[in-house]
């Protein structure tokens, strides 16, 4: 397992992520005092020193993430209240009985490390002289975006919802599409000062129990500053970390993360991301789209195959045309060849020069195109590909020929519906260009053996990285490089090991047709 195999790391980051409980007991002034001395040079927070049925009374809450108008109403005028309770003892009791409090899931307890922690949650902790308990009530009040659309994974038929950055909100969307209590959610929590939490969603008696505890050591064993995002995770848990290849799937969409749980995979939601991982993985289902599954069988198989064949064009066509116009022009139909050899009379560059130039020249464009705002981003795609395309050809610094190569290995890079391992192909693709413009076929040959050699060698949390098709499970080939219909994909995908694999039972065969 690499470099999650050694188990005195483990030891010693689950000692590092391990805090102490501290208890501090009934002592109101301790108390306060812990409070202030932690949070001091913090004016965001917020400490009220009461007096309720002369008991004094103590309430912490961060300024920025509280609703202090809620509380107001539903809490704080019935602890200043003389007739709220008619003594100390009974005010405790008498503020849990509150229907306000007891909606609101509070919790009761006595460290105080605990509590400065639910503090910077968004929690409001209250307490009392004479009494070693701590009420946390959840009145968290922080603005959040709204359910939307996808940015990046658009269908057709399918739903329009996508996640958000709210853990909660995320998980209540998978909720809504998996009711069942077998479905688990369990909350870990990564960062020494982030205190992230992660989520770690599977579906018992789906999900095989050798993986759900592989993911929970994997994370167990990062000790870290802070985590901002699921790429935190996906790069400290992965088994090959230096593997251009993604090794976990990421998704903004509930229905996608829902249909992963179902097959007997783990899903990783990350407070603050949009985006979880879904594990494991293998190669071909990033050449999957939720799309697939909301279209006719066929439409969705012809589709499917389109991107296998775009894959292939995205990383060796400008390796090809590289390859055989320098070392094998006898390959090119004479016709055809005379056109090629006629555009490229003023070119000062050699192929392999020219591709880099145009390649580079594209990967800019497109970057430049992401990352300006949107009422320009379009504008610049127009005019790199009109202009300057235009311009280049003119000038005689690039063939026509290598700018019509450039395009549509460009518009095939695009097609594959996973972004991460689409820049994979784009990243391999200028070796691949160096070994063609170097040896020909046979260095472009060389290249493809390279890559094959290291992709079969990949594993992704025990899963082979080319399942089903190395090794060969031909029972799961139904829904690789086409879809096959619903009623014929009864059983779950086997490299899973799940172990539950009847995914659909129908009464009367589809072949019987209606006899009515």
């Amino acid at each position: 397992m690499g470099i999650f195999s050694k188990p005195k790391k483990q030891q010693d980051s689950k000692s590092a992520n391990t805090q102490e409980q501290v208890f501090l007991g009934e002592n109101f002034d301790v108390r306060m005092k812990w409070f202030k001395d932690t949070f001091q040079k913090s004016d965001d927070i917020t400490f009220h020193e009461l007096t309720a049925n002369q008991t004094r009374c103590g309430i912490v809450f961060l300024q920025c993430m509280v609703d202090q108008q809620l509380f107001d109403d539903q809490v704080l005028k019935y602890i200043v209240s003389p007739n709220f309770a008619s003594s100390r003892k009974e005010l405790f009791h008498k503020l849990l009985d509150l229907k306000s409090i007891s909606t609101m899931c509070a919790s009761i307890l006595t460290d105080i490390r605990e509590a400065t922690d639910l503090v910077l949650d968004g929690k409001i902790i209250i307490f009392f002289e004479g009494d070693s308990r701590m009420l946390a009530i959840p009145l968290t009040s922080v603005e959040k975006r709204a359910v939307g659309e996808t940015a990046n994974e658009n269908v057709i038929r399918g739903p329009r919802e996508a996640f958000v950055e709210d853990i909660h909100t995320n998980i209540t969307m998978i909720r809504r599409k998996i009711k069942s209590p077998d479905l688990k959610m369990e909350q870990l929590q990564i960062g020494k000062y982030t205190k992230t939490k992660v989520m770690i969603g599977y579906i018992e008696g789906l999900c095989k129990e050798e993986l759900i505890t592989e993911v929970k050591q994997r994370i167990n064993q990062i000790d870290i500053d802070g985590v901002l995002g699921s790429s935190y995770l996906e790069e400290c848990i992965d088994n090959f970390p230096l593997s251009p290849f993604p090794q976990s799937q990421k998704t903004e969409r509930p229905d996608v993360a829902a249909a992963s749980l179902l097959e007997g995979r783990v899903v990783i939601f990350v407070d603050g991301t949009p985006i979880p991982l879904l594990l494991p993985v293998t190669m071909y289902m990033f050449l999957q789209s939720a799309e697939d599954y909301y279209q006719r069988y066929f439409l969705s198989s012809f589709i499917r195959l389109l991107r296998y064949a775009y894959l292939v064009v995205s990383l060796l066509f400008p390796s090809f045309y590289i390859a055989i116009t320098t070392f094998h022009p006898e390959m090119i139909p004479t016709t055809l060849l005379i056109s090629v050899a006629a555009s490229r009379d003023n070119v000062p560059f050699p192929g392999l020069v020219e591709a880099f130039i145009m390649e580079i020249a594209f990967e800019g464009l497109r970057e430049a195109g992401i990352r300006t705002p949107k009422a320009i981003g379009q504008a610049i795609g127009i005019l790199g590909a009109l202009v300057i395309g235009q311009s280049a050809v003119q000038a005689g610094i690039v063939s026509a020929p290598m700018v019509i190569i450039v395009s549509l290995t460009g518009i095939a890079s695009f097609i594959i519906p996973a972004y991460d391992f689409a820049f994979t192909i784009r990243l391999l693709r200028f070796p691949i260009m160096i070994l063609a413009g170097s040896f020909g076929i046979f260095g472009l040959m060389i290249g493809c053996i390279l890559i094959y050699i290291h992709v079969v060698n990949l594993h992704s949390f025990g899963v082979p990285y080319l399942s089903p098709t190395a090794p060969l499970r031909p029972n799961d080939l139904k829904d690789v490089f086409i879809r096959a219909p619903w009623w014929l994909m009864k059983r779950r995908p086997s490299f899973v090991g799940s172990s539950d694999s009847n995914r659909l039972t129908i009464k009367k065969s589809i072949s019987e047709g209606d006899e009515d």
